[in-house]
Parts: C-alpha cells; structure tokens; sequence
C-alpha cells in the first residue's frame, strides 16, 4: 500500500506552476498517491517509504486529472512545460499514456515526463511515453552494486536491464531524451564508476546529460552533495552533452490572486521548497508568502528544516 501523506486534503492532481532548474515555469502534475515509487533513493526529498512497488494501476479518475489541467491552463500566465512529477515515479499510473494524450489535445505546451526509468523495459510504458515532447530519465548508478545502494530498488530490477530499456526507449522516441544523474558525494562519483556511466551514456545516447546533486533535504544524512568544482570536473570527463544543472535564479513569475494558503501547502506537499523558490513561483510578494508560511507553520500542516544553508519547508 502506498505511504499516505499525513494531513492529506482534498486531492490536488495540479501543482504550480513551479520554478525549474531545468525547465522554466512548469506546472506540475502528479498523478499518484505520496512516495508510490518503485525505487527508494537515500536522496529522496520525499523521505523513505521503506517500501517500494513495479506495479501499475489506474489510481485516479483521468477525467479529475484532465479537468484540474484545464482550469489551471485557463488562469496560468505562459507556461514553458507542463510536467509529471511529484509524489513518485509517474509510470506506475497504467493511465499515464491518456493522460498525456489528453493534454495534448488542450494545448501546444510542451509535456515533460520526468521518470527514474525503471519500467522502460516493458513496450507499453515505452509506448505510452512517444506521445510526450520531453522525457526526463535518471540513471544514477551503472552498476549493480552501486545501484542497490544508491536508488534501493524493487528486487525485481537490475541496472543493466534499466539501460537496455533506455537504450531502446531513445530508438522509438522522436522528441527529447535528457538523462538526469545525481551524484551523491563518495558514493557514485568515483572515477571507477564515472566511466562505467560514460559507456552507459554513449549506449543511450540522450540529447544532453544532466548532473545534478543533493540540493534538497535527502531522505538519509548519508546523502551529501558535490560541490561546484567535483561537478564540472565530471562533466568534463562524461563528455560534450553533459552539463551541470544550474540554479533557477532569472525568471520571476508574474504576480498571482487566489488561495495562497492551499497554493503553498499543495506546492510543498510535493517537494521541500525555500520561501524563495514559492515567491518566485506565485509571484507573490515576501510578506504575503512568509505570513501564509507562518499560519501553516502554527497550524501544524508544514514544518521548516535546514539543509545546507537554506531553509526548506515541508509536510509536517
């Protein structure tokens, strides 16, 4: 059974939009119940379920999810994408396919899936995913060893048939392949295992190769982040379509109306965020959001950590 997020309300499919370091102003789509994953990262913002699943099912209704998207669209500014993300991994809903299709019938904004990957192996998820613009697969670990300790995964996946699976997925897809890695300092960024990814990489052969780190709250201390120069020395050594995923700093969202309460706890009910990345998000002003995160906060639906030098806030 899936993890219920505790002080759960009424079921929110639409998030956002959201500022990303990688794909401009998303809104954000989420299609599961919280952390139903088939893998359980030790960096996850999510924390750990201690559980994990590979099976897929419809778990809401796509005329709920359809409708949610279509009200959003009507009172959003401009959009860069529309993104799946959120509460886990987005293949595990059997309706992802329709769902896509459908928003695609409402709009020319681009659909980004952002997915770790593991069910590429099997044609229907595959199929389901040439109808998106943009697909966004992590790969963290190319070996075995490293991939049980990194992404601890259903006992059912290997790595190496995670990357056959990616190998066949950027045949098919017609659209963008990004592959995300994130590095977790003295874990997967030895030089052994860089080069291990190096031949994974040119097997896939993605449009670009992003390296990201551990910038939000991981689910284990263990978990500890890269810095700047260990970072673009592996980029260098993973080659000229690997890049270091940059800090979303230079867009500002117009300023917003509505229910801000309802906006920042549905934002943060799906992943650690600053008082900064909200601002930028509904465009409103810092007094506004830090009053709203401060009723929440006494209330009891959020509660504030610190990571690094930065103060995340969070499902309490």
């Amino acid at each position: 059974m899936p993890v219920k997020r505790p002080g759960a309300r009424k079921r929110r499919f639409v998030y956002g939009p959201v500022p990303s370091r990688r794909l401009g102003f998303s809104l954000g789509v989420d299609i599961l119940p919280y952390k139903t994953c088939s893998l359980d990262c030790l960096y996850c913002q999510l924390g750990s379920s201690g559980r994990t699943t590979r099976r897929r099912r419809a778990y809401f209704s796509v005329r709920d999810v359809l409708g949610q998207v279509r009200k959003a669209l009507a009172s959003s500014p401009k959009l860069d994408h529309i993104t799946f993300s959120g509460s886990g991994e987005p293949t595990l809903n059997r309706n992802l396919g329709r769902i896509i299709r459908g928003i695609k019938k409402m709009t020319r904004v681009p659909v980004a899936v952002l997915t770790n990957g593991t069910l590429f192996t099997r044609p229907d998820v595959r199929r389901e995913l040439l109808a998106a613009d943009v697909v966004v697969p992590s790969l963290d670990a190319a070996t075995a060893p490293l991939f049980r300790k990194v992404n601890r995964p259903h006992p059912s996946f290997e790595a190496a048939r995670i990357i056959e699976g990616l190998t066949r997925f950027r045949k098919e897809f017609k659209g963008r392949l990004w592959l995300e890695v994130m590095l977790v300092k003295g874990i997967n960024d030895t030089p052994a295992h860089i080069r291990a990814l190096r031949k994974a990489i040119a097997a896939i052969s993605p449009d670009r190769v992003q390296l990201n780190t551990v910038v939000r709250p991981p689910a284990e201390t263990s978990a500890r982040p890269l810095t700047v120069r260990e970072l673009e020395r592996i980029r260098r050594a993973l080659g000229d379509r690997a890049e270091v995923v940059a800090d979303f700093k230079e867009k500002r969202r117009p300023g917003g109306s509505g229910d801000l309460d309802g906006a920042i706890a549905a934002m943060v009910g799906r992943r650690p965020m600053t008082a900064t990345d909200i601002m930028a998000s509904l465009g409103r002003p810092r007094d506004e959001v830090f009053k709203v995160l401060g009723s929440l906060l006494k209330a009891g639906r959020i509660r504030h950590i610190s990571h690094g030098r930065k103060t995340f806030y969070e499902p309490a």
